[in-house]
């Protein structure tokens, strides 16, 4: 439907057909070496072009509506997960599928299929290693947010093993549940969970517990069994009386450095029809031994405490406290070298405590980390090899800390400055203070809401080890006013673990590295590698050729090349299968091969065969719950009836669009035609 619309009064139109009409008048009314009928022709054409083109100065708008009927959708959500492979036909299900999807769109409707990661397909694949039903239907639900959506018609056995119940979520439209598996309970002892430490250390044990469900077995002999290599290595038997969970506990020793493979299997018993739940394998690292932090203050105080419970955290940091005259501490450790970090409280104390320490764990290769607060006499600092100069050492500032833009080296969390301005203030020398021209800076002090340039925290290297500051104290403050107020303390936890493990990192100085993003990958998931080549001045170059080789458990190896380039330094290796690799990489830099290796861990996921008894009741509730209906798997051709009987609903949609009259092309070529028209006719005539 089109209609026109003013932006000033209708009025106006008549005053462009008279001044179109005065126009011709004048230019016409005269005697004219033509006929009257040629002179009425050119007066028409004079009128019509000069009021159609004064009528569109006036800024006529064509409004233009259009009427949509959008049909409604129906989408059949497929759970292609594992544990219907066990239980369904596929093909049947598909045939099914197929005859009531062709069916549907004969009665109106726009037919979808869709799996639980939301992908459109055409063919069933029960192949997902998980199940998020509530997951699933939210994001349909989400796509298909202001459209005419006429339900979704769920298939599945109703089992989900990742995310929330679908019964929580309150849903707008029906759900309509159409149920295929075996609802039978068997029979069955299920590896339900494996605790362990992912890290050991050489020479010592290290405990596994293993969880066992039972599920109709009564006074059974249960047998669990941990294999390296095809190898026994320990064994426990337990009866199952009438238990529901039996938990075995081993001790098992960590011989060889280098990543282990450990499987835990049940043994299974008579009875038994599911065996894919009996057995899983863990990967622990058995490494060489804990990295040394060792902290050496004048006397006790609530920051070494909230440092501690920072570094103990991470199982690969051993902390170790001196404090002279009240705790006892190895003398070796207390001797250049010895640990990979030392972090001085309270440096140059008042009482010169720890003076002598500094002096000589300075001269070492280990990193230093330095907590400047009151009791640290800052005139001392300069003259014994600490480059922070203060001028005012006696007035104090109440600062926070702020995230210093120019730091890259390590990321802070993206929330850190909201967390961080909630923080109470720690103590400060007052004043600008002058610091090493190359040192990095952390975080920089912000006094009330005043951002300063003044740091808090800096790092900078000196004689071939790294050295950090943080001129202040009272940070402990920081983290109980975030647990306080978060029940976590996140942010605080990240800053210094990351700083820790900065410092006590030695700095790579090659110029060919190569490396897994991580540690551990999924196997329904590439592995992501990544190579870096620098030139003399540390600088990224590309175009260097990386020949790559795997090895597996096995001893199987497959070669993989590709050639760096500027955002194509990572590589990725997809359907490697679970187990420990072993990667070599080479390149050639400057004629010489450089040669990169490793190990990471491919693990899979052992959820769905952990549970293969179908859920009819949570998909009757969920369907009673949200006005839909629920059916058997045999029942097809009722899910079609019943939506032929509902009938399709379409959906009007009216849109409409403006547009101004003098945008349009026809009425510029009108224009111009009437225009021709009389200039060719006054031509032709004679006139001018």
């Amino acid at each position: 439907m089109q209609r026109l619309i003013f932006e000033s009064s209708p009025a106006f139109i008549f005053l462009c057909v008279l001044l179109g009409l005065s126009y011709a008048w004048l230019l016409y009314g005269a005697k004219h070496p033509w006929n009257k009928r040629v002179n009425q022709f050119l007066f028409a054409l004079r009128a019509i072009s000069v009021g159609l083109l004064s009528f569109l100065l006036i800024g006529p708008i064509l409004k233009l509506t259009t009427t949509i009927f959008e049909k409604p959708a129906l989408v059949f959500l497929v759970d292609n997960s594992l544990s219907l492979k066990e239980n369904a036909d596929s093909l049947k299900t598909q045939n099914a599928l197929k005859e009531s999807t062709q069916q549907l769109r004969k009665q109106g409707y726009e037919v979808r299929w869709k799996n639980l990661a939301g992908m459109e397909i055409e063919k069933m694949k029960f192949e997902n290693k998980s199940s998020d039903l509530n997951g699933a239907l939210r994001g349909v639900v989400n796509e298909f947010e202001g459209k005419n959506l006429a339900g979704i018609i769920l298939v599945t056995d109703g089992i989900y093993n990742s995310g929330a119940s679908p019964l929580y979520t309150p849903w707008r439209i029906p759900i309509t549940t159409l149920g295929i598996g075996d609802t039978t309970e068997h029979a069955d002892l299920i590896l339900r969970n494996i605790e362990y430490n992912k890290v050991a250390y050489q020479g010592n044990q290290f405990p596994i517990r293993a969880e066992v469900a039972i599920r109709h077995l009564p006074d059974q002999e249960v047998t669990v069994s941990i294999y390296k290599n095809g190898m026994l290595l320990r064994q426990e038997k337990k009866n199952t009386t009438n238990k529901l969970l039996l938990t075995f506990d081993f001790l098992v020793e960590a011989k060889d450095k280098g990543i282990q493979r450990l499987d835990v299997v049940v043994n299974p018993v008579a009875r038994e029809s599911n065996l894919k739940n009996n057995r899983a394998s863990i990967f622990v690292e058995v490494v060489e031994g804990r990295k040394k932090i060792l902290v050496i203050a004048p006397a006790p105080h609530p920051d070494i405490k909230a440092l501690r419970s920072v570094i103990e955290k991470n199982p690969n940091y051993e902390f170790i406290l001196h404090v002279p005259g009240i705790s006892r501490t190895d003398p070796v450790l207390l001797q250049p070298g010895q640990t990979e970090l030392v972090i001085f409280h309270q440096p140059f104390d008042l009482e010169m405590k720890t003076a002598s320490l500094f002096s000589q764990l300075s001269k070492g290769k280990s990193s230093l980390l330095l907590f400047i607060g009151s009791k640290t006499n800052l005139r001392l600092l300069p003259a014994n090899g600490i480059p922070l100069n203060f001028t005012n050492t006696t007035q104090k500032d109440e600062v926070t800390p702020l995230v210093s833009s120019s730091f890259h080296d390590f990321e802070f969390s993206e929330n850190s400055n909201s967390i961080f301005a909630s923080y109470p203030p720690v103590s400060v020398p007052f004043g600008k203070f002058s610091f090493p021209p190359n040192a990095q800076v952390l975080l920089n002090q912000r006094i009330g809401s005043v951002v300063t340039d003044r740091p808090l925290l800096l790092v900078w290297e000196e004689n071939n080890h790294r050295v950090a500051a943080f001129v202040g104290e009272g940070l402990w403050r920081w983290r109980l006013e975030e647990f306080s107020s978060a029940e976590k303390t996140e942010v605080f936890d990240g800053v210094f673990s990351k700083l820790v493990q900065y410092l006590s990192t030695l700095d790579d100085k090659r110029k060919f590295r190569f490396f897994p993003v991580q540690n551990e990958f999924s196997d329904d998931g590439p592995v992501v590698l990544e190579g870096q080549v620098y030139n003399d001045l540390f600088e990224k170059i590309y175009g260097n050729k990386i020949d790559l080789t795997l090895r597996d458990e096995k001893g199987k190896s497959t070669p993989y090349s590709y050639v760096l380039s500027p955002g194509g330094e990572r590589y990725k290796i997809g359907g490697l299968k679970e187990g420990s690799y072993d990667y070599k990489a080479t390149t050639t830099l400057n004629g010489k091969n450089e040669n990169v290796s490793g190990k990471f861990i491919v693990t899979t996921q052992n959820i769905e065969p952990q549970n293969l008894v179908a859920d009819f009741g949570l998909l009757r509730k969920l369907s009673q719950a949200t006005g839909g209906k629920f059916y058997h798997h045999s029942e097809w051709d009722k899910v079609v009836a019943d939506f032929k009987q509902s009938g399709p609903k379409e959906l009007i949609h009216a849109e409409d669009s403006f547009n101004p009259l003098i945008h349009l092309k026809w009425v510029f070529f009108l224009l111009l035609l009437l225009i021709s028209a009389e200039w060719f006719l006054r031509k032709y005539l004679g006139s001018y």
